[in-house]
């Protein structure tokens, strides 16, 4: 078994899949089961995500596969979840698996993630962003959402949430805070980390070939509980897209899915295949 030790001294297990140019996956590679599984289907969602996306990449390469978010929601670390520190536990996964060069990709926070290792050193080979703009984040909005998730931890209802029906798209002001505070807290540390971060200026900083893709439908209004605010992804990308490709980014919008669906491998994988492959030369 292959760990990596984290940045607060945790061990964090990865798997290592197929042979090629590396690429770093922060996904679960372990199916949902049961009746997990069923509600994630209920919600359009893939209960083998991870699996399906290391099966789907490791014919050509070497995908490093680890559950960075399963590991902070198992291990919080309410005060550290840092830009500095993540990066820096992306390096070590990085160590851990024998890779001095390699491709990141990323979904939502963990696209972020990439962005903040991107600025930070010169292993990357590719970055690979969605679900987030790499310009024009909505990091104000994400603190205010984070925010009032930490105030509603700790307090949710124990009636569990009705599940919709095949078809129904996410509502997200019927979700239920579940976590701990240790676990929300985490995530508000993060985005108040990110309140200076200057994502244009951050563009030279980055070497690499780059892609961020979205839906197009990936816009979240949130209720009054959750701040008021409206998380608009896909407007971020679709406004910044003449700035990001003339800043070197390839940028894909995928028509018509929100930000669920355009996470699910059969939205990924044709895009993130693709790009890698003609990247990294397989």
């Amino acid at each position: 078994m292959v760990q990596a030790t984290l940045h607060d001294g945790s061990p964090l297990e990865l798997e290592v899949h197929g042979s090629g140019p590396t690429v770093l996956l922060p996904v679960n590679p372990h199916p949902a089961t049961g009746s997990r599984a069923d509600e994630m289907r209920k919600w359009g969602m893939d209960p083998e995500l991870g699996r399906s996306l290391v099966r789907g990449l490791g014919d050509d390469f070497r995908v490093v596969a680890f559950d960075y978010e399963g590991h902070v929601l198992a291990h919080p670390k309410p005060d550290t979840l840092t830009p500095d520190n993540i990066a820096a536990d992306l390096v070590a996964v990085a160590d851990a698996a024998g890779a001095d060069r390699f491709a990141y990709y990323g979904y939502s926070w963990l696209a972020l993630s990439g962005l903040q290792l991107a600025v930070r050193t010169n292993r990357l080979s590719a970055l690979a962003m969605g679900g987030f703009p790499a310009l024009g984040g909505p990091y104000a909005e994400m603190l205010r959402v984070t925010i009032a998730t930490h105030e509603m931890s700790g307090s949710a209802s124990s009636e569990p949430q009705q599940a919709p029906q095949s078809g129904d798209e996410y509502d997200w002001s019927t979700v239920e805070v579940t976590m701990t505070k240790s676990q929300t807290r985490q995530f508000v540390t993060l985005y108040e980390a990110l309140q200076e971060f200057d994502d244009r200026a951050a563009q030279p900083l980055i070497s690499c070939p780059r892609l961020c893709f979205v839906g197009s439908a990936d816009t979240i209004p949130y209720g009054e509980r959750w701040g008021g605010v409206t998380v608009d992804i896909a407007g971020a990308v679709a406004g910044h897209r003449a700035e990001l490709e003339a800043a070197g980014w390839d940028v894909r919008v995928l028509d018509g899915l929100d930000h669920t669906t355009a996470m699910q491998p059969g939205a990924v994988l044709p895009v993130l295949r693709l790009w890698l492959t003609a990247q990294l030369g397989r």
